[in-house]
This record gives structure tokens, C-alpha cells and sequence, in this order.
């Protein structure tokens, strides 16, 4: 039961709904006053745009469903919470989970602070942050190691030549992380 005022400094200043009382955010999200926990009802940040919340009849879409899933892959790809998201975009954490949820539809701005708290941009936002086969291809040709691999290429049959895109593209998607 907390009202969200505005961040400062990166932590995040709420009025508990119930006594009034205005604090920074508590590691356990509950007043220090009366102790009834901030999150029980929904924060509003004051300048914050208000979200736009999509009527039932629009949650079957399937750009809809494809645009939440796709924040919530995005999100959780660059080990981020709910909570670490709202706060690189200056709104309340129940707003991205309404978002993640179905349960409200991103208004422009919104999709362009998602996108750059996410590092990504709107176009790859929208779809999910899969590139395109060329994109892919293209970043693969400009590796060191597969060029040097170029000239073996044709004296691989397609079982290993499979095997080996694979694997470059899986270390392209996921660096291993040296000792």
C-alpha cells in the first residue's frame, strides 16, 4: 500500500497508502511506521504516463502475446528483475508485470524506454530480439575463427558443417565466460 513518488539517486521513494508516510523503498518493502507492506496496492510514479490497459477482448492477439513474451525473454536474457527494469525505466515494477502479464499494453514511450533499458531497439524489442538468419550470417563471417574455418568448409559434409554453425552460433549467443 505504497504511493511511488520518484526515484532518487536510484532508490525509489514511496508514501505509504495508509500512514502517510514518506520513505525510501525498504530492503523487506514493508513501512517503517505501521509496517504493512508498500506493494499491496498499485504505485503510481507522479510523472510517469499512466499505462494503457488493454481491454480483455485484445489479450487473444497474437502481436499482443508476442510482445509481452518477447519483453519477458529480453528482460530475463540480460539477467534483469521486474523490479531492476521498472527502475531503469522510472515506473512502477507492477507496471512490467502487467506488461509481462498480458495486463496492459505498452504506449509508445513506454516502448521506446523498455527498449533502451534494455539495450535493444524498438524494432528488436517487437520481435522478441531474434535477428534474422543474414544478421546472424553476417556476424559469423566477421569472426576471426570462422574465417580461419572458411577454407575447410567444403570438405565437410553437411552433418559436420551443421554441428560446427551450431556450435559457433551457440558461443555467439552465449559467450563462455573465462576463469
Amino acid at each position: 500500500m505504497a504511493t511511488t513518488l520518484a526515484p532518487v539517486d536510484s532508490r525509489e521513494v514511496v508514501r505509504c497508502d495508509r500512514c502517510q508516510l514518506v520513505q525510501f523503498r525498504t530492503n523487506n518493502n514493508l513501512c517503517r511506521r505501521c509496517h504493512i507492506s508498500l506493494d499491496a496496492d498499485e504505485p503510481e510514479i507522479a510523472a510517469a504516463p499512466q499505462p494503457v490497459i488493454a481491454p480483455p477482448s485484445h489479450s487473444h492477439l497474437p502481436g499482443h502475446l508476442q510482445l509481452a513474451s518477447s519483453i519477458r525473454s529480453l528482460r530475463q536474457r540480460s539477467g534483469l528483475s521486474q523490479r531492476q527494469l521498472a527502475l531503469r525505466m522510472s515506473v512502477p515494477r507492477t507496471y512490467v508485470s502487467k506488461i509481462e502479464n498480458e495486463k496492459a499494453t505498452p504506449t509508445l514511450s513506454s516502448l521506446e524506454r523498455l527498449a533502451r533499458a534494455l539495450e535493444v531497439s524498438v524494432p528488436e524489442l517487437l520481435n522478441g530480439g531474434e535477428r534474422t538468419r543474414q544478421e546472424e550470417v553476417r556476424e559469423l563471417l566477421n569472426d576471426a575463427f570462422v574465417a580461419e574455418l572458411l577454407p575447410f568448409i567444403s570438405q565437410m559434409t553437411n552433418m559436420q558443417l551443421n554441428s560446427v554453425l551450431a556450435q559457433v552460433r551457440d558461443l555467439t549467443l552465449r559467450p563462455r565466460r573465462s576463469a
